[in-house]
């Protein structure tokens, strides 16, 4: 039994709407047996894992899971378990499993879900699923161990967002600010294009790198402040041991020694009266440091955001109290074991290693026994780094200090920052001291990244919600960091409805962030290209600070593999579904294809808008769907056909369709009936003789209303919309000489059925001519159906491959279509090529004047290239006519072949 294979969904996806990984896994020789099969089998694994027990399973209570062991079930299914159940151990709390068979004997996927902000990079998935499969093993062989996971648990914790960041990440969340976390780092993005910000722990985008640098620097901030008349001890900054020893002449001890560019109380030595206390602090220091008078009193931090003082904290160094009997190693060991303390900044609090000077001066050391009752100090310093505890005192804080720390942060040009003090007490205010004066209390070090743990889970007193603040000021007015923001999934269409949607949003100057089968554009210039209809993709959109609307292709495989690159979108689009890609991960009906396709649909906002093709009965069906409901998302239906019944009942509410009536592109709101634009006008529907692109059209419309955009300004860009430059390869009909050039990306039954209706109302059955190749990964039924289409709609075809076969054997797919096609069409004219090129040049021979190739092509780069080079042009008005009808102009003017001058693409020539 083992892992084959691990893949990461990074957002929601069909399994549900947090991360998860997929892990296949093959049970080898355990395949059909089951755990009753194994005698003392369910007694040694509940032994080993007691958690087990609470596992509730299908039965939806504790114990459930235990009734399925005894009863019998798959080890994949207790793979699943074991896994979860090792994940609660070492401290990743999750809860969800499934497992679903993986298409063949043996082979399952185990769908686990993950923490929400564990790193995409991580390994610990893996290596729990490994020790999973090695525990379950061991138990089906006899043994009853529990695995050791003290190392996997320390990287997960290291790898996990630490309390400071953890409580941004809970803010932004609970006022619905999209979040992203990067890697393991505690660097966050908030929110989505023109309104995203950064953040890395306490630090935001807004933080001046002026005030980084002079917090950074002690003996500045010390000669500004003290400019300012802000209260400080007297000291200064030494760079030799000289210097530091005249310091404490000078001031006398106690003296406190700390590097000048020093953070988390490393290396700060208090108490200091001695030469040799100064050297050694000096030397351990790194030989640039400040010394300065120790004062009087207690250790304090006030947090301030905005300029707002929102927190304050008595720090308490990290001590214990002597029982009579436990030694002092003991006596910390105790406070260790409080589950709150970890290694570093990954909870609340910090394991505390006791510091051998500071016992030394108290005249102790590890083994020391000290009296009951007796405080032992274990650290100089009262910083959380080195295990002190902290006390909420933000209510007893005297205006006089709020307003000195509001002071200090103006000073220094901080937007966040932590300010530490020495005073007799927080609640007593603090007099400005006189020149000359000794100071006795004041400032003492401001920090421009302050930890927040110490107001997030004192010891005593109330928890500050330090990090609602933070995202409060980064997001005033009660702003949720969003942009508006549809997607378009469906089987054919999405790219269209992707790119005309963009087109019809980007008026006034708005700019808009794309991702599609193609490229990612930002503002109508390509970034990115590839196929970017996946999270990745999305992520680049939605993660660009100039990006004021996104538009995103949302293709079936990204939300398979990778799951989905947002939480919610303003507006979902379904533009159809129907047979392709059957018989790929996992999908082999279409029921299944509806199942995907669903998400985009259930990720639509509350009060959102669900863009659905009445004229598709799978897409009609969603509505159906559990999380897919009118009453919390406003449905609005396009359609061909206003005739279709769905439309009577959602009208007769009040409700809003897109329709196609009597020739006009209509809006219909209740009984309210609004002509938009002549369907023939659409850019390219070809006069009306391509109805897919007026269905394009009508989502695209749907959508663009949905978010605002006037009648007016709809029908003012769709005008505008030029199907050469703003949607190559999707219809882009050429000249060369007499003959027409139809290129296309139409590779599954449907598209290529309603892409051959088009040619046969333009130039009719017998004057088509086509250059196919199809891809390799679907399977031979689609294929077939594929090769029966063209063979009913083009009089000579030639056939060629993708340069990626898709795991095909070369020539494979030639074949098969070729066959399908003379059992269709006996007497077809079809000719093999061995290449694209060859294959283009081969249907241009075929034809003659007056007929239309149809070029459908692997990538479109190569094939425009190529006709730009044979001297192809767009068609402009020369579209030819049906017998009987009139010329029509039916394609608007390209500005030219290479694209907009903006965005040119590469293999053209001008």
């Amino acid at each position: 039994m083992k892992i084959e294979s691990l893949r990461r969904l990074r957002g929601p996806n069909v399994y549900l709407s947090r991360p998860a990984v997929v892990a296949r896994l093959r049970l080898g020789r355990l395949t059909g047996v089951e755990t009753s099969d194994v005698t003392g089998f369910a007694e040694r694994l509940l032994r080993a894992l007691p958690g087990l027990a609470e596992h509730h399973c299908a039965a939806g209570a504790p114990g459930g899971f235990v009734s399925r062991l005894r009863g019998g079930t798959y080890f994949g299914h207790v793979t699943e378990h074991v896994c979860l159940e090792l994940s609660q151990m070492i401290g990743r709390d999750v809860s969800f499993g499934r497992t679903v068979s993986a298409g063949e004997p043996g082979c399952y996927h185990l769908i686990l879900e993950c923490p929400v902000d564990e790193s995409p990079g991580s390994d610990v998935p893996r290596d729990l699923l490994d020790a999973a499969v090695e525990l379950v093993l061991a138990v089906e062989q006899g043994g009853t161990g529990t695995p050791d996971l003290a190392g996997l648990a320390a990287r997960a914790e290291r790898e996990a967002a630490g309390p400071s960041t953890r409580s941004i990440i809970a803010a932004a969340r609970r006022r619905g600010i999209p979040v992203e976390r990067y890697d393991d780092l505690s660097l966050l993005r908030l929110g989505w294009g023109t309104r995203r910000r950064m953040a890395w722990a306490a630090m935001t985008d807004r933080t001046s790198g002026v005030g980084i640098d002079i917090a950074g620097d002690k003996q500045v901030t010390r000669r500004l402040l003290d400019e300012a008349g802000v209260p400080m001890p007297a000291g200064g900054a030494a760079r030799t041991a000289g210097e530091a020893l005249r310091w404490l002449d000078r001031l006398g001890g106690p003296v406190v020694v700390k590097p000048r560019c020093g953070r988390q109380g490393e290396h700060v030595a208090l108490h200091l009266r001695t030469t040799a206390e100064v050297e050694r602090a000096f030397a351990e220091a790194g030989g640039d440091v400040i010394v300065e008078r120790q004062l009087d009193g207690r250790d304090y931090r006030v947090l301030v955001v905005a300029g707002e003082v929102v927190a304050a904290a008595e720090r308490i160094a990290a001590q214990v109290v002597g029982d009579g009997s436990s030694t002092v190693d003991a006596l910390v060991g105790k406070v260790n074991a409080d589950p709150r303390r970890g290694v570093g900044h990954s909870r609340v609090l910090t394991r505390i290693t006791a510091d051998p000077r500071t016992l030394e001066r108290q005249g102790l050391t590890g083994d020391s026994v000290p009296a009951a009752g007796a405080v032992v100090r274990l650290a100089a310093t009262a910083n959380l780094s080195t295990g002190a505890t902290s006390s909420d005192v933000t209510d007893q804080m005297h205006a006089d200090v709020a307003r000195l720390c509001l002071r200090v942060t103006a000073l220094l040009g901080l937007d966040i920052a932590g300010i530490d003090l020495r005073l007799p007490g927080i609640a007593e205010p603090l007099p400005p001291a006189a020149a000359g004066d000794e100071v006795t209390a004041g400032v003492i070090e401001v920090n421009a990244v302050p930890g927040l743990r110490m107001h997030l889970a004192p010891v005593r007193g109330r928890s500050r919600d330090v990090g609602d603040a933070i995202v409060r000021a980064m997001f005033p007015a009660g702003s949720d960091g969003r942009i508006p923001t549809v997607a378009v999934t469906g089987t054919n269409g999405k790219t269209t409805v992707t790119r005309m949607a963009g087109h019809l949003l980007a008026d006034d100057g708005l700019r808009v962030g794309l991702a599609t089968t193609d490229d990612v554009r930002i503002d109508g210039r390509v970034v990115y290209r590839a196929d970017a209809t996946g999270p990745l993709s999305a992520q680049m959109v939605l993660g660009d600070p100039g990006v004021q609307a996104a538009v995103l292709e949302t293709a079936r495989g990204g939300l398979l593999r990778r799951g989905l690159g947002y939480d919610w979108s303003d507006v979902g689009v379904l533009t159809n579904i129907t047979a392709d890609h059957l018989g790929q991960d996992g999908l082999d009906t279409v029921e299944d294809l509806a199942h995907v396709k669903a998400l985009v649909a259930e990720r639509v906002r509350d009060g959102g808008t669900l863009v659905l093709n009445a004229d598709d009965p799978w897409v009609r069906s969603l509505v159906d769907r559990p999380r897919v409901r009118a009453d919390r998302k406003r449905i609005v239906w396009f359609s061909l056909d206003p005739g279709q019944p769905v439309l009577h009942e959602h009208l007769a509410r009040g409700a809003t369709a897109y329709l196609l009536d009597d020739g006009w592109v209509v809006q219909q709101t209740g009984a309210r009936r609004t002509p938009l634009m002549r369907a023939a006008e659409i850019p390219g529907a070809y006069g009306g003789a391509a109805p897919h692109m007026v269905a394009n059209a009508l989502a695209a419309i749907a959508a663009a209303r949905a978010l605002g955009a006037g009648p007016e300004a709809v029908c003012r860009r769709l005008a505008e919309f030029d199907p050469v430059v703003d949607n190559a390869g999707r219809g882009t009909l050429l000249r060369l000489g007499d003959v027409s050039v139809f290129v296309d990306y139409a590779h599954n039954p449907a598209a290529l059925a309603a892409t051959v209706r088009t040619l046969h109302r333009l130039w009719g059955p017998d004057r088509c001519v086509a250059a196919v190749t199809l891809p390799g990964d679907r399977r031979d039924d689609l294929l077939a159906a594929c090769a029966q289409v063209i063979a009913d709609g083009v009089s000579r075809v030639v056939l060629y491959e993708d340069e990626d076969p898709r795991g095909r054997l070369p020539g494979e797919v030639s074949a098969l279509v070729e066959r399908e096609m003379r059992v269709r069409r006996p007497k077809l004219t079809a000719v093999p090529a061995p290449d694209g090129r060859d294959a283009i040049a081969e249907a241009l021979g075929l034809a003659v004047p007056g007929d239309v190739v149809l070029v459908l092509y692997e990538k479109l780069a190569p094939v425009l290239g190529l006709l730009a080079d044979l001297g192809a042009v767009p068609a402009g008005a020369a579209v030819p006519a049906l017998p009987g009808r009139a010329p029509r102009s039916t394609v608007s003017p390209a500005r030219s072949l290479m694209g907009n001058g903006r965005v040119p693409i590469p293999g053209y020539r001008g």
